[in-house]
């Protein structure tokens, strides 16, 4: 398989063509859906869907019940399936089917010049401007489970699931229009038996508003289901006797947006989406009220039978992922939604930090300023946390404390930002202290050697942090902590008396790239009030650095330590954080995501990350990156997540919290993980 083909990762190209039809028109209705087809197969789809009853159309009302009419669409059925046999894709297409000498509305699949079965419609609706039980059967009324069909023994029903052996992940289930718009449509219950792409053949007619309910009505079962929803409806060409048709096709997984057609179009189109096959199944997995849903509907579960067909797709050759991967998965790219996210991510901080002040009776806090973007982050929240409460913001008592490597210019930064906000500030230089304890420990340094090992980097942030309890102790406060989600997942924070331990820590779901973001956002929305403002955009602009190295004895305003130089650029390790995190993925699909978020673009091709500087990085690089973050998230950081102070879980990307939604064990290997990301070509 190759590592650049995107079935290799378990996603499925998934269609839905919306033919140009022609009112009892068969064959020039067939002619259309084989163009499509073709289409949609060259383009490496695996499923293609048309809508409800295209081989006729839908509007053809009594006309259903003329057997030349009905005849023709067995006849645009053979030309499909014919032109079927040479192409790996699957179809799906809808016409009308006489069964024991009734009429049903049917969806036929078919495949490779197979039909691996017929699903009539479950519910007709039989109300407003809809008349379908004067023409066609209920799929209940059906007394055969099997039919003969251009030569063929198909299963014949609603409750089947047609499953692809060589894509395990991919299992369809099929439904038609007014089936979903039901309290429990029958795909509901094909989920529960493994279904993961759910396909509704409709044709829909359209009215005002309609459109954004049948998102919304997409939306929802897709969510609901865990599954992936490709939704079809009619277009040019339907009678306009009494009614209009917009052709609408949606495709969604787990109630996210994929692909939309344009509506009242008067061509043929079809529309297509990558689908992540192994998301809905890992959201299954994780989500064990599924589970639960199962046992509790085995009944309609079992009454299921499933269909195996072979796709036979070229995984030897590239194909390229056509679906936007978000290089900052933490960080919406839109403005709006990123100003929505930043709002809520604050609110939730806020209202985290107002209850545990509260509760406690306690009305200071402590908090360490270094001038760096965590601290500031974690500043701005506590201000607003004392206007909620009604406190003077001196009841925060910022600290600034200066170390051997600290520079002239996030000195300047803290010392001005606590200005902005209004706190107390104090400044305490760190170095006579560390300096005894040094002495005390026998260090090099102690006497005049420089070195700068791990022991001279952790006194200093253990006495910031010493400093830091004893002052909230003596000024009865609690300390507040920075920390965020990205250091504490690549263990990039001294364990115990260090930036590791607090009283309370707001920061800690929230990942460096969003910590970004919230600064830049309070600074644009001027959350601080008629202040500078300056101060925050100068803090987005330093190099993160722990500043405990200096650059040579002595030096000042020199940063020798460089945080993204030792453990690789905090855009990529939180990329392969929420993938890790949030999805369980392993490492070859992390870097085939990152390869297509954050390789070569064309400039302007994403125009909503101007607000981003436009990075790139090659596959090696990618790798490279990768390896840092599973070396230090699987082995030798998870001591230091089992012991991390409350704190508020602010989004979906997951938290890691032993309280939470991460539980592992401090001694586990990493090899499996490795060994993994050294298959990944270079």
């Amino acid at each position: 398989m190759h590592f650049d083909n995107l079935y290799s990762h378990d996603f499925a190209r998934i269609a839905v063509g919306l033919p140009q039809c022609r009112v009892a028109d068969p064959l020039f209705n067939g002619q259309q859906t084989i163009a499509l087809l073709l289409e949609a197969a060259a383009a490496g789809v695996a499923l293609v869907a048309f809508p409800e009853l295209g081989l006729s159309a839908y509007s053809c009302d009594d006309l259903f019940h003329q057997r030349a009419l009905l005849d023709g669409c067995e006849q645009a059925l053979a030309a499909v399936l014919k032109a079927s046999e040479v192409l790996p894709t699957v179809a799906v297409v809808g016409m009308p089917l006489r069964v024991e000498q009734r009429l049903f509305n049917c969806a036929v699949v078919l495949q490779r010049g197979r039909i691996l079965g017929v699903v009539p419609k479950t519910f007709l609706p039989n109300y407003g401007e809809f008349y379908e039980a004067r023409q066609f059967s209920a799929a209940e009324e059906a007394s055969v489970d099997a039919i003969e069909l251009l030569g063929q023994r198909v299963p014949f029903g609603s409750r089947q699931i047609f499953a692809a052996a060589d894509l395990p992940l991919l299992r369809l289930h099929v439904e038609i229009c007014e089936d979903v718009w039901t309290p429990i449509p029958p795909s509901s219950f094909a989920a529960l038996a493994g279904a993961t792409v759910l396909v509704n053949l409709s044709a829909s007619n359209v009215i005002v508003g309609k459109a954004n309910y049948r998102r919304q009505l997409v939306s929802q079962q897709s969510a609901r289901c865990l599954a992936a929803y490709v939704y079809s409806s009619a277009g040019a060409g339907e009678s306009s006797t009494d009614l209009a048709w917009d052709g609408q096709a949606l495709i969604y997984e787990n109630g996210e947006a994929l692909a939309e057609s344009e509506r009242f179009q008067r061509r043929s189109q079809w529309i297509g989406a990558d689908v992540d096959l192994e998301r809905l199944a890992r959201e299954r997995m994780r989500q064990t009220s599924f589970g639960q849903s199962v046992r509790l509907h085995a009944a309609q579960v079992k009454e299921f039978r499933t269909t195996e067909f072979a796709l036979g797709l070229d995984r030897e050759q590239p194909l390229a992922l056509q679906r936007k991967v978000e290089r900052f998965p933490y960080v919406p790219a839109e403005r709006s939604r990123r100003d929505e996210r930043c709002q809520e991510v604050y609110n939730i901080q806020l209202q985290a930090l107002v209850q545990r002040l509260a509760s406690s009776g306690i009305a200071r806090l402590v908090i360490g300023v270094s001038g760096g973007l965590d601290s500031t982050h974690a500043l701005l929240v506590a201000a607003r946390a004392m206007d909620q409460l009604g406190l003077p913001r001196n009841h925060i008592i910022g600290v600034t404390m200066p170390g051997f490597a600290t520079g002239e210019r996030t000195r300047d930064q803290a010392l001005r930002l606590m200005a902005a906000v209004g706190c107390e500030a104090q400044e305490i230089d760190i170095r006579p202290s560390c300096t005894q304890m040094l002495k005390d420990l026998g260090h090099p340094f102690a006497e005049g050697q420089p070195v700068y090992d791990i022991t001279f980097e952790n006194v200093q942030a253990g006495e910031r942090t010493s400093h830091l309890f004893r002052l909230a102790n003596h000024r009865q406060a609690l300390v507040l902590g920075t920390g965020d989600l990205s250091e504490l997942a690549l263990g990039w924070c001294t364990y115990g008396v260090g930036d590791h331990m607090s009283h309370y820590n707001v920061n800690a779901s929230v990942p460096k790239t969003l910590i970004k973001h919230l600064v830049r956002w309070v600074a644009e929305t001027r959350q601080l009030g008629a202040v500078d403002h300056q101060v925050l955009l100068d803090i987005l602009d330093t190099e993160i650095s722990p500043e405990l190295v200096p650059a040579d004895p002595g030096a000042k305003g020199q940063v020798l330590q460089s945080t993204e130089s030792a453990i690789g650029p905090y855009e990529l390790q939180d990329f392969n954080l929420f993938f890790t995190l949030r999805h369980g993925y392993a490492p070859s699909k992390i870097a085939f995501l990152a390869r297509h978020a954050w390789g070569s673009r064309e400039r302007g091709a994403w125009p909503d990350e101007s607000h981003v500087q436009r990075n790139e990085y090659t596959l090696a690089e990618i790798k490279r990156v990768l390896r840092i973050f599973v070396q230090r998230f699987f082995k030798g950081s998870q001591f230091k997540r089992s012991c991390v102070p409350n704190a508020p879980k602010v989004g979906s990307g997951g938290s890691l919290s032993p309280r939470g939604d991460w539980r592992a064990p401090s001694d586990s290997e990493s090899a499996v993980w490795l060994a993994e990301l050294d298959r990944i070509p270079d």
